[in-house]
């Protein structure tokens, strides 16, 4: 080789190393790039890893179609709420990801914290961000008689089933029970007038409308349940790489680099995991409160609320057996890692869902994600996060450069895929 061409060899060669400095420029196009660790855990991450919809035994209705024709209805009558205006509807948007956009949600008034989008919910052991309730059904019952959310009372409530509903609800649950002459409005949980005229019923007509009301809730749930995510690139991209085909056209470097990136370095995988990217387990990360004065307790609160919830899986009004309620005989009431404690969301459709944490802390992914680099010590509680001079042997520090954090944002994209629903089919 002459002294020209070695010269020019030579650069060629150097261009290419600098450029492959950043490590999303130039990642393996090979499909042997995964270590067989990375591979396992990429696809038992693919929705189709979901498999069949858990059966809610506490839920006799829930896969009857015509509960699910009764529960998109209720889900969408602003009647249930004490202006008029507020449905289920009101923050689940159809159109939004079944979330609103806000950082809290907003009903009659604004709420603690951010709505929580349906898909998925109904694979999960305990709902909202704190996990004060055990099933899907007795999740729908709580913002009904919220005074920041529908703002009604379970009379209420009641009353416009049997005026509105009555033939429909019959057919599902049987005949209305006879609940005699009731009050406008009244609640255990309500106003001071509310739960004076709660106090005044008769035992009988309390459980009957505790009944009435409980299927209110099972009704909802059986269409909730039908609500769901559909693949996205990131599925397609796991099938290719299972099947040994060609994958790099399916996901670009840079989200190649950010999945290596979310399975190792950033940890993400830790507590993101599963085809629903969540292990539906509750983590302090030291996200910052709303209010530093009065931070939120989070699940601390949220067990105690369930245990003493006469809806939960063993309450009188559920379907199931005290047997098959193992997830709430288990329960843990004070252990010390739930204070400051919340629900690990699903990631997928993520980057469609800002803003981000609990309470909308966070107005974008690259936020959201640097927090995780930052480590900032927790205001209630502990941090599960490691940090620069206290050493755990469970996690390791989260280093990650500007780079990285766009890298692993780019991965986060590829996880949009459409929603599965009743009323719109598969939609983006």
């Amino acid at each position: 080789m002459n002294r020209t061409k070695l010269v020019s060899a030579i650069l060629a060669v150097g261009a290419l190393l600098s450029v492959c400095d950043a490590p999303s420029a130039c990642a393996s196009s090979d499909r042997d790039d995964w270590s067989a660790s990375e591979r396992a855990t990429i696809l038992s991450m693919r929705l189709k890893e979901t498999g069949d919809r858990p059966a809610d035994p506490s839920n006799a209705v829930e896969r009857l179609p015509e509960a699910a024709r009764l529960g998109q209805s209720l889900f969408l009558d602003t009647g249930l709420s004490s202006n008029g205006k507020v449905s289920c509807a009101t923050c689940h948007q159809s159109g939004k990801q079944f979330q609103d956009d806000r950082p809290r949600g907003q009903g009659v008034g604004v709420g603690r914290r951010r709505t929580m989008p349906v898909m998925g919910a109904s694979h999960s052991p305990f709902l909202f961000w704190d996990g004060r309730k055990d099933s899907l059904w007795s999740q729908a019952l709580g913002p009904l008689e919220d005074n920041l959310e529908h703002g009604s009372n379970r009379v209420a409530i009641v009353q416009r089933v049997s005026a509105h509903y009555l033939k429909t609800y019959e057919q599902l649950f049987g005949q209305m029970p006879e609940l005699g002459t009731l009050p406008a409005a009244a609640s255990p949980n309500g106003s001071n007038d509310e739960r004076a005229s709660w106090a005044g019923l008769t035992e009988i007509q309390r459980d009957r409308v505790n009944r009435v009301f409980a299927n209110v809730g099972k009704a909802i749930a059986a269409f909730d349940r039908n609500v769901s995510y559909g693949e996205s690139r990131f599925d397609q991209f796991a099938d290719a790489l299972a099947e040994l085909s060609d994958q790099p056209s399916i996901l670009n470097p840079a989200e190649r680099h950010g999945l290596k990136l979310f399975l190792n370095q950033g940890q993400c995988s830790t507590c993101h995991n599963g085809p629903l990217l969540t292990d539906f387990a509750f983590h302090n990360t030291g996200v910052p409160p709303v209010d530093p004065k009065a931070p939120d307790r989070g699940r601390a609160d949220g067990v105690q609320k369930l245990q003493n919830d006469e809806f939960n899986c063993l309450g009188r009004y559920s379907d199931a057996r005290p047997e098959q309620c193992t997830e709430l005989q288990c329960l843990v009431a004070d252990a010390a890692d739930q204070l400051g404690a919340f629900r690990t969301p699903s990631l997928r459709n993520v980057a469609m869902r800002a803003p981000y944490m609990h309470a909308g802390q966070f107005s974008t992914l690259d936020e959201a994600i640097a927090h995780y680099a930052k480590s900032p010590v927790a205001a209630l509680g502990h941090s599960e996060l490691a940090r620069v001079g206290k050493t755990r042997h469970d996690r390791q520090i989260v280093r990650l450069s500007s780079a990285d954090i766009q890298d692993i944002k780019a991965f986060l994209e590829s996880l949009t895929g459409p929603v599965v629903s009743p009323d719109r089919g598969e939609a983006p």
